[in-house]
Parts: C-alpha cells; sequence; structure tokens
C-alpha cells in the first residue's frame, strides 16, 4: 500500500482489529495517561478559504520590523550584513540542490562539490587542515567541540572564558552535564580574558579550554597567548571566531588553537528571524576521528575523472550510537552553500577589505559615541566590528527612545552581563554608513540627556522622561 494512499474504513476495522482494539479513541486511551489527555477539542477559529488565510498572513506580517524598516546596529552573532544576488541564484540550482543526505555519490555530485569546496574555503580560512561540512549553528558547534575534547582526552573539566558567547557557554554546560564534565567559568579583566585567572584554571583534568576571538565584547583577544597557558596541559584549545574578523585577524591555525568553530550567518546568510544559519568546524588531522558531522572527499572514478564522496560520517544514523560523535541530523548544507559562495564572491583579497572597512567604521562609531555626554566605552582593546559602551541612563529606555525614531542603537548587556547594568553592545556591518553612525550618536544623546532630567531609576535616572 502507497504511504499516501487513503486508508478506507474497513481497511481501518482490520488494522485495528489486529492490534486488538475497535477505534482509534480506544487506542489512544490505552496509550495515553488520562491526566495528561485534554479532554476537550482545541480552542481554535473556524477554518478559513485560502484567500481569506492569505490576508490574515499579510496582515500579520505587516506587523514585524526588519532591517529593510530600520536602522540596526544590533549584533552579537548574528548581523545585518549585505547578501548579494548571486548567492539566491546559485543555491537554487538545481544541480546544487541534489539529495539531502547524499547516499548515492552518483546522483549527489553537486551537493558533495560544494561540500568539499565548502570544507575547503574553511580550512584556508581558519588555517586548519580538516573542516567538515558544517554543523547546526554557532553555540551547537561550540559545545560539539566540548564533545570531541572529551572523546580525545576523557578529562573532567572545561574552562570557558566569561568572553564567549553567552549561548554559547550555556550550550556547552547543557551538553557538559549530560556526561558529567564540570564547566569552569574564567572572568574578564579590561575587556578581554583575565590571563592569570586563565592560567590558574588549566590544569591536568582539564579536557578543552574555550575562549572567543573577538568576545562578546567587541575585544580583540590574545588568542596565542591563551592558547600557550594551555600548552602543558591535555587541554584541547578550542576558539570561537567570528569568520569576517579573519579577514584581518591570526587564523586560529597560527595561534596554536587545535578546534575553531563559529556562527556562519554572517556569511551570504540573511537574518531571517534568526534562522537558520550554519555554523563552522575545522580541527587539526589529530582529531579527525572525533569530529562531528560529515567530511567530503575528492577522488576518481572507474573512467579517471574527479569525483566526490562522504569521506567521513560519524552521525548516529549512520553508526552505532555509542561511537557516535553528533546526534543532530539537520543538514545545513544550503546555508553552508551560501557561505562558500560568499566566500569566492569575496575572494582572497575580499575578505581583507571587508574587515578593513569594518575595523575603520567601528573606529569611527567607537570615537563618535564615546564622544557624546553621558557615553563611555566599556573597554579600550582593540574591535573589529562590535564594541561596548556604558550609558548613564536607563539602557532599556534609551533602546525604546531610539527604536520609536528607526534605529536599534544595540544589545543591552545586563541580562548578560549583570555587571555591566548600564551596557549596550553596538554592532557595525557593511550596511551602516557614517551618516547613519553620526544618527545614532544623536539619538543617544537626546535620550540620555532626556534622562538627566529625571531622578531615581536605574543609573540614578528614570526611565519617564524619555518615553
Amino acid at each position: 500500500m502507497s504511504r499516501y494512499t487513503a486508508v478506507s474504513p474497513e481497511d481501518r476495522k482490520e488494522m485495528l482489529a489486529a492490534i486488538g482494539v475497535e477505534s482509534v479513541d480506544e487506542l489512544f486511551d490505552r496509550l495515553i495517561p488520562a491526566p495528561v489527555r485534554l479532554g476537550r477539542d482545541l480552542e481554535l477559529p473556524e477554518g478559513m478559504g485560502e484567500q481569506d488565510v492569505y490576508a490574515h498572513l499579510r496582515d500579520l506580517a505587516a506587523a514585524n520590523l526588519s532591517t529593510e524598516d530600520e536602522v540596526s546596529f544590533l549584533g552579537a552573532g548574528m548581523y545585518d550584513s549585505y547578501v548579494p544576488a548571486l548567492i539566491d541564484m546559485l543555491m537554487s540550482r538545481s544541480e546544487l540542490l541534489t539529495p539531502y543526505t547524499p547516499y548515492q555519490p552518483e546522483v549527489s555530485q553537486g551537493n558533495l562539490q560544494i561540500m568539499f569546496e565548502y570544507q575547503t574555503a574553511i580550512s584556508e580560512l581558519t588555517a586548519l587542515p580538516v573542516s567538515n561540512a558544517s554543523v547546526y549553528e554557532g553555540p551547537s558547534a561550540l559545545a560539539a567541540a566540548g564533545y570531541l575534547a572529551k572523546l580525545a582526552n576523557k578529562k573532567s573539566r572545561f574552562v570557558i572564558s566569561r568572553g564567549a558567547h553567552p549561548h554559547s557557554r550555556e550550550t556547552l554546560r547543557t551538553v557538559a552535564r549530560g556526561y558529567g564534565v564540570e564547566v569552569v567559568e574564567v572572568p574578564l579583566r579590561d575587556g578581554v580574558t583575565d590571563p592569570d585567572a586563565w592560567a590558574a584554571a588549566i590544569d591536568d583534568e582539564t579536557s578543552a579550554v574555550f575562549f572567543q576571538n573577538p568576545n562578546f565584547l567587541g575585544a580583540v583577544e590574545d588568542a596565542a597567548a591563551l592558547a600557550a597557558a594551555a600548552k602543558d596541559s591535555p587541554a584541547v584549545v578550542i576558539g570561537q571566531y567570528d569568520p569576517i574578523a579573519l579577514g584581518i585577524l591570526a587564523a586560529p591555525g597560527e595561534c596554536g588553537v587545535d578546534v575553531a568553530v563559529g556562527e556562519g550567518q554572517q556569511l551570504g546568510n540573511r537574518l531571517d528571524f534568526g534562522g537558520p544559519s550554519f555554523g563552522f568546524f575545522a580541527a587539526t588531522e589529530a582529531y579527525l576521528r572525533q569530529m562531528p558531522g560529515r567530511i567530503a572527499g575528492e577522488t576518481t572514478d572507474l573512467d579517471g575523472k574527479r569525483g566526490f564522496v562522504l569521506t567521513l560520517q560519524t552521525r548516529e544514523q549512520h553508526i552505532r550510537r555509542e561511537r557516535a560523535t553528533s546526534n543532530i541530523c539537520t543538514s545545513q548544507a544550503l546555508n553552508a552553500l551560501g557561505g562558500v559562495v560568499y566566500l569566492a564572491w569575496l575572494g582572497r583579497q575580499g575578505i581583507v577589505e571587508l574587515a578593513d572597512l569594518l575595523l575603520q567604521r567601528t573606529a569611527y562609531a567607537r570615537e563618535r559615541l564615546s564622544a557624546v555626554e553621558g557615553i563611555e566605552l566599556l573597554h579600550s582593546q582593540p574591535a573589529v566590528r562590535e564594541f561596548a559602551v556604558t550609558l548613564d541612563a536607563p539602557v532599556e529606555a534609551v533602546v525604546d527612545y531610539c527604536a520609536a525614531r528607526g534605529v536599534n542603537p544595540g544589545l543591552p548587556l545586563a541580562p548578560y552581563y549583570e555587571e555591566h547594568p548600564g551596557g549596550l553592545l553596538v554592532a557595525i556591518t557593511e550596511q551602516r554608513t557614517r551618516e547613519e553612525i553620526d544618527r545614532l550618536a544623536e539619538l543617544l544623546a537626546e535620550a540620555i540627556a532626556a534622562a538627566g532630567s529625571g531622578a531615581g531609576g536605574a543609573n540614578g535616572h528614570t526611565a519617564g522622561a524619555l518615553a
């Protein structure tokens, strides 16, 4: 019987009889405990015709606000970057959209070649010899790197910088708890990982050390020094990187990093309400067998022609569960395709020029904002595309003030860093112009001045005057 064939009442009755019940209701009564049953119909509105549904969804969509509608300085891992039309065009070509999982290489050459080319690009970007064919997203990539370390050395402690993305730290703790590994967090000092606390936290039971570069507050870390501090321990050195910043920063592989991971949204993927995106994952050859996901390889066919195959696949759907290095079975190959097209579009020189452009505009924004009364730089460390400031005003009220005037000024830091109640994280992309940066400075000045006209509330001011 086809999976799409309608079941007749007679066939349904026969199937129910075969399993010893008289009705579908009886089947559910046996399987679902009474306390968890709803006991009534779902409170859903009456159905609508297609035209009415379209109009309803159109009205809902009109209530949304996107980066097409406001000037956004919001970042924290997902950025309002420009996506060239070339990417959509190539992502829609049928020869690149072969099966989801390429079990049959002879009919999946487009998909496999994209995986191979993507891996090559990530290896060149990170200066690490092995890359997989992408993982789910940035935080789960970092957590998967932790499991790699656990498999490699069987140690019981992770050491992670407080400068790593809060979502990555949370994901690592969640995953590590499942296999009994302690997570130790090292504080920041002057905006970067405290080198003394970092070195003191690493011992012979440390399975892996984790840092982010640039870190969540936008500061460029001394990756080589952080990696060197772990060289006499069994720890795997894991760095989480902004791929665009690697256009000007020293590559992870040149700094003693064993595993480089990160969020790939910045590479040719739109924001799309926060996803989907993809995570990149590269490592030294020593950890090839512990890497999650899939690795595509280049070969030749019987006629000597170039071809591509899956060389390694370590997900639990492919091998015995106890030997699997990953159980996330969602392929992000389509998003990774956008990433490799974007990198090819930029080219070796283009990514350097883009990172340099961000560096210059970020420097201008830091200078412009720090000149506003009531705004101070949270740290003075070098920054590439993102930086943190401290506002002498209630941050949420300032954000609301700016948003009401068409500008999203950035991310309030207090929910993630209680030590920075007045903190605001400001992100710069190639979409942000000098005029928009000037506009941000003007609005922040207005908002802080309005807050100063009151008394009490957060940071010694009231939010009432910012309405």
